[in-house]
This record gives C-alpha cells, structure tokens and sequence, in this order.
C-alpha cells in the first residue's frame, strides 16, 4: 500500500493492482513472476533491512532487463528509490525515480508516469521548493485524470493542496483541493487517505483557531493510521500535540509528541523525527525548561541538517535563537537568529509566488487543450499522412543537389558565426575581468542586467581605514617613481591580505587604504576577520620599515583605524564607476584612523563589543565624533585565538623583527 513519509505529501510505493495493495503480474510466463516476487519480497524489507531491499529490487531490475519486462525495470529502480527515501538520501532517490519515470514513459504506462513525478515532487516539497514541487504535483494529476486512476487523482489533489497551504492566503485553495480528495477516499473506503486529507484538514482548522473542529479531525487521523497503516501514526499524533500547544496545554502537547517521538525512532522516520523533538523544545521552552529544549532542538537541527527540511529547520533556528537570549548567550542567539533570517527569506518570494500562479494556469490551459486535442485527432493525422505522401512524390535528385549546396553555404556561414562568436567571447571575457577589478562581483552582475546598481542599506559593516603618518614629507623627499613603486608594493600587499580574509576593497585616496568587510553578500564573522587583517597590514610594515631601515631609508609608519556599523552601498556616476559606502559609521571609522598611533590599530567601542572574546585590547579614552558623540576607543594588543598570537603593541614599541607571510 503507498505509504506517507511527511504529514502532508503522499508517495507511491508500488503500481496498485487493487486497493489492497498487490502487484500486479503484467506477464504470465515464469521470470515475469520471478521479478513480482523478488519485488514483493524487497517491498517487506523496506523499513527493517534496507540493504537487503536494495540486493533483492537489484536482482529482479537485472532479471526483468535480461527479459524484456520494461516496466519490471522500472519497479524495481522505483523500490530502491523508496529505500534511499526513508532513509533521508534525497538526491539518490530522485536518480532512481527519474530512471524509473523514463521507463514507465518508454512502456506508455501513464500511471506509473504519474506516480513517479508525484514521489519526486514530495523531494522538492520536503526540501522546501514549492515551485518545483507544484509541477511535478500537476503534471501528475493531469496524468492521473487521463488514466482514470482516482487513487492517483485524490493523491495528487492532496499534495497540491499540500503546497497552497504554506501561506495563509492560499488556505482556501488548500481547503478545496482536501476536500476534492476526501470525497473521491471516502467513496474508495480508504482508510489511509482517509486518515491522511483528515489530518491534513484537521490542521488547517488548527491554523484558523477551530479548535473543535480541528480536535475532530486529527482525532479521526489518529484512529485511521492506528488501525492500518501505524507508519503514520507518528505524523498525526504530533499533529495533536501541535494542536495542544497552539491552546496553550503544554504537558499535553509534550506527552504527544514524545509519543510520537519514540514511536517514530523505532522506525527510523528521520522526518517524523525531527518534528517530534521540535514540538517536545518547544514545549519545553513553553514551560521553562530551558535547558531541556536546548538539547531538543539541537538534536532536531543535526537531524534536520542531515536530510535538509528547510521548514523545519526555520522553526528550530528561531527556538535556538529565543532559548539562547533567555539563557543569556547573545553570541548564539545572535548565530541562530541570522541562521533563522537567513532561511526564511528562502523560502518565500514574489518571484517564486508568480511562478506557482503561472504553473496552476499552465496546468488548467494544459487540460483544456487535451479536450481540443482529442477533437481534432482524426484530422491531424490524416493531414499528416497526405502531407508526407506529396513530399515523397515530389522528392528529386534535383532537390537533394540544392540541398547539399544549401547545407554547404550554412557550413560556411556556421563556420564564420562560430570565429566571430569565438571573438566576441574573448572580448566579453577581458571587458568582465576588467569590470570585476573594480566593481564586487554581484554589482558587476547587476549592471550587465539593469544597466545600473541599486544602493542597499547593510545593518552591520566593517569598515578600516589606513593611513601613513608623515606622508606628505616623506613624498618631499622622494622622487615621483619610486614614490608611487614603494606605495604600489604596500597596496598589492594589502590587496593580498584582504582577499585572504575575504573583505571588500572599496578604494585608495592618496596614501589612504579603505576595505570592509560584510559587503557586497551580509556574512556574520567579518568583524574578527577584518581585525585579524589589520594586525598582518601593521606585522607587514614592520617587515617591510625593517628593509628600509637596513637601506638607510626612512621607515613608513601607518595608523590604522575600525569602526562596526550601518552603511548605504552602491556605484557612483554613470561613468568610471567606482563602489563606495556612506554613514555616519564611514566617519567614525575614519575618527579612529586619525586618533590611531603609528603601528597600532585603533578600534571603536562598538568593535570592541563584537570582537573583545578573541583579541586582548587596551582602552585609550574617548573622541567626540560628529553626529554620533563621544566614542570610546580601544588599541589591538593581540590575537588570543590565532596559532602563536603576536603581541602588536609589544613589537611595534620594541621595533623587534616581526615577518609577514601569507
């Protein structure tokens, strides 16, 4: 019988013969038979012998291929799917079932089309591509309506349905594709579809706060899958506890799922899992339990990782993030909460939305014009057939010459096309290595696209500064050549570290070095990269100063000053482009710089607060800034968390040889 891997998606196990479940022998003579055994036997070890499975659905694919039984090979590359499926190895499963797809396809078996697209939708729909998941949910609906199979039908409109659900103003929608298919189970008595769609719209009435209602229906759920099909049972029992939850009884809704919980371990449902050990932190959490759900959600993250549930995961980075700044660790709320931002955004777009409403409309133009097609089936091939006897009749030896010589001039425009594209390519290649070294990356898309950069807004940046103390004097004495050779040197070096530590270079002015970190692509770690790049700018000049020195050369001392906060980014000008930021943290970094010492790098208090755990500062007093007000600053005295931490305040005091290496 099909099975249920996730409370709202249906996948089929095996081609129905009848609604109890048998497979159905396509053949009589005796290796057909062999094959619906050897299947049959593999289908009984899904769940306790999983490699076992895999060995026998193996041995009947290569009994069936040695026979001619096409779709004996699709069944059996189906059955290892399903095996790969409840073990949580999606990408192996979709392989096997998109080779099974093609067989059935090659046999003209429209069910066994339908079913498979059907299994690889509930992949995308697990795995939280609603779009691509949609598809495969209509195309085997469609599929379904043509063969006439109602199993397949209600379980496709069952899975659409599954999908509009994701965002309340879809929830009419969803309501009316379960309700279709609870009528269509209903009248086949299949206990469970039955037990499935009333699950499904037990919890959509959860979701509207029909508690009564919902209570009916999950109940109803619950009886269904403990009569037959117990592989479910967990899916509706944390239903129930969800249900509880969302009525604040959370012993209740606890006790429910770890029902759900332990059942589905022994089963090894990884899905049912994850969304049992969710429901027992939450509960926790709800009830002050805090370490308690610390533990279940990290359990349901490591799970939920292994076998990528999107949705899931959400909600366990968000409940990670809470239990964290209820227990006062800022550093992990503030991970799991960008974790959480992160993923949500994912999941949802307007893009995606359009996409999902063009695919509906495809389906219902798709059907619409199957009815014409069929109408004008006679005709079509009756004018084919004619079309093909005049072209025969009215072949020559003449025509092919002209053929040959018009395959001989396309050959040759072909060839020309392919040098002058050949070209182009090259040209484009040189004009986009160029625009990259001066524009980030995904600016540079955006202008090939728009023909213009859009400014953003970024919560939080780091920004450096760098300057040479006594610049201006020193560049007196020197001639114009060298000046601009000794510089260029400094810059290829701090072109070298930055790239090392992924940070952005925004631009030079003069003696002046600008980079940032968390721009153009938000990260979270930039504020401890950018530091750690500024000590090895400073432990590179001390080197650097050291030849000099041994030269007779006076040394270049450089201060160098960080600021952490919002910034506006984008291109300036139409022509030259160049990438800058502005704000008031801009400034305030350049405060830092200024008031910086040679040798030293001076950092402001908001700097400090993120970065103060893995470098051992020293507090220097405070500057009034414009707009912002007094700033504290703070020295960099060294890296506590690097291999061998160098003390910086220590060396540049003592002038001792410090080498910079990559």
């Amino acid at each position: 019988m099909d099975r249920m891997k996730c409370n709202k998606v249906f996948f089929w196990i095996t081609i129905l013969a009848s609604l109890t479940g048998t497979l159905q022998v396509l053949a009589a003579d005796v290796d057909t038979v062999q094959v619906n055994s050897l299947l049959q036997q593999a289908k009984e070890r899904y769940t306790n012998d999983p490699a076992g499975a895999i060995n026998l659905a193996r041995k009947a694919y290569d009994l069936a291929r040695s026979n001619g039984f096409v779709k004996g090979e699709a069944l059996a590359l189906k059955a290892v799917g399903i095996v790969y499926y409840n073990q949580g190895k999606y990408v192996e499963a979709t392989d096997y079932w998109s080779r099974a797809k093609r067989l059935f396809s090659e046999a003209g078996d429209k069910v066994g089309v339908a079913n498979m697209l059907s299994n690889i939708g509930a992949i995308y729909f697990n795995q939280g591509d609603d779009e691509k998941a949609l598809s495969h949910y209509l195309q085997s609906l469609r599929l379904a309506e043509e063969a006439g199979d109602k199993v397949r039908v209600y379980t496709a409109l069952n899975n659409v349905g599954a999908v509009y659900e994701h965002k309340p103003e879809n929830w009419n929608k969803a309501i009316d594709y379960y309700t279709r298919a609870l009528a269509i189970c209903e009248k086949l008595q299949d206990g469970f579809g039955i037990g499935t769609l009333s699950g499904n719209i037990g919890e959509l009435y959860g979701q509207q706060d029909s508690t009564g209602k919902a209570l009916f229906y999950l109940q109803k759920s619950l009886d269904a899958f403990s009569k037959g099909d117990v592989e479910n049972k967990p899916s509706a029992l944390n239903s129930l506890g969800k249900l509880y939850a969302k009525d604040s009884a959370y012993q209740k809704a606890y006790a429910y799922h770890k029902e759900a919980y332990e059942f589905a371990r022994t089963l090894n449902g990884k899905y049912d899992m994850v969304q049992s050990l969710l429901g027992m932190a939450n509960a926790h959490a709800q009830l002050g339990n805090l370490p308690a759900a610390k533990n279940d959600y990290l359990k349901a993250k490591a799970l939920g990782e292994e076998v990528n549930m999107l949705r899931e995961l959400k909600d366990v980075y968000d409940g990670l993030a809470k239990t964290y700044a209820l227990a006062n660790d800022y550093r992990n709320a503030f991970y799991y909460h960008e974790l959480f931002a992160s993923i949500k955004d994912s999941l949802y777009n307007n893009e995606r939305d359009k996409k999902i409403a063009l695919l509906q409309f495809d389906f219902d133009l798709q059907k619409k014009q199957g009815e014409i097609n069929l109408l004008m089936k006679d005709r079509s091939l009756k004018e084919v057939e004619l079309k093909r006897q005049r072209i025969a009749k009215n072949a020559s030896i003449a025509g092919l010459v002209f053929l040959v010589v018009i395959a001989v001039i396309l050959y040759r425009n072909y060839r020309v096309k392919v040098r002058v594209n050949q070209l182009l390519d090259k040209q484009k290649d040189e004009i986009e290595g160029l625009l990259l070294n001066i524009l980030p990356a995904e600016v540079a898309q955006e202008l090939r696209q728009k023909g213009q950069a859009t400014p953003r807004n970024y919560e939080r940046v780091s920004i450096l500064f760098s300057d040479f103390n006594g610049f201006t004097s020193i560049a007196d004495k020197m001639e114009p050549s060298a000046l601009v050779e000794d510089l260029s040197e400094c810059f290829m070096a701090f072109d070298d570290i930055i790239d090392k530590y992924n940070l952005e270079k925004i631009k030079t002015i003069g003696d002046a070095y600008m980079c940032a970190g968390g721009i153009p692509t938000p990260d979270i770690d930039h504020p401890f990269r950018i530091v750690r790049a500024a000590l090895e700018m400073q432990a590179f000049m001390l080197s650097y100063n050291q030849k000099r020195l041994a030269k007779g050369l006076l040394p270049w001392q450089m201060r160098i000053g960080i600021n952490v906060g919002a910034v506006v980014a984008g291109v300036v000008g139409r022509k030259k482009y160049a990438y800058d930021i502005w704000g008031s943290s801009v400034n305030v970094a350049s405060r830092m710089e200024s008031n910086s010492t040679p040798g030293r790098v001076n950092i402001s208090a908001a700097t400090y607060e993120i970065v103060k755990g893995e470098f051992a500062c020293s507090y220097r007093g405070k500057i009034s800034a414009k707009n912002v007000g007094e700033i504290d600053m703070y020295f960099v005295d060294k890296d506590l968390v690097a291999k061998a931490p160098v003390s910086f305040a220590k060396a540049f005091q003592q002038k001792t040889s410090i080498s910079y290496d990559d």
